[in-house]
């Protein structure tokens, strides 16, 4: 049986290294489904009550912005959880996003 794609996308976000962040629409191209990171937030919106645990810290959108954080209880989680991995978070956003993005195109073709 075919994995659902919110699975597919948590397969994907659970592949992300610690210290390392990647972003909807980047696990979307990875899919196949380019235009779908709309749909790779919801997926994320969702992996509190995934098993095993995905680590929905690790994606952000595309400018680096921590939009998903309203997800998190309380809503600080997500920049705490990162900032343990290493990775600096100032006013929502990653620092140096492009030196820690994980892009999973690299790792899986």
């Amino acid at each position: 049986m075919e994995a659902s794609f919110y699975e597919q996308v948590f397969e994907i976000a659970r592949l992300v290294p610690k210290g390392r962040v990647t972003s909807y629409g980047a696990i979307a191209k990875a899919l196949g489904a380019g235009g779908s990171a709309r749909m790779v937030g919801y997926a994320m919106s969702n992996a509190g009550i995934a098993q095993p645990k995905v680590p929905a810290h690790r994606v952000v959108n595309s400018s680096g912005l921590l939009t998903g954080k309203f997800h998190f209880s309380p809503p600080e989680l997500m920049q705490q959880l990162l900032e343990q991995e290493g990775v600096k978070v100032e006013n929502d956003k990653i620092k140096d996003f492009k030196k820690v993005f994980w892009n999973p195109l690299d790792e899986i073709i």
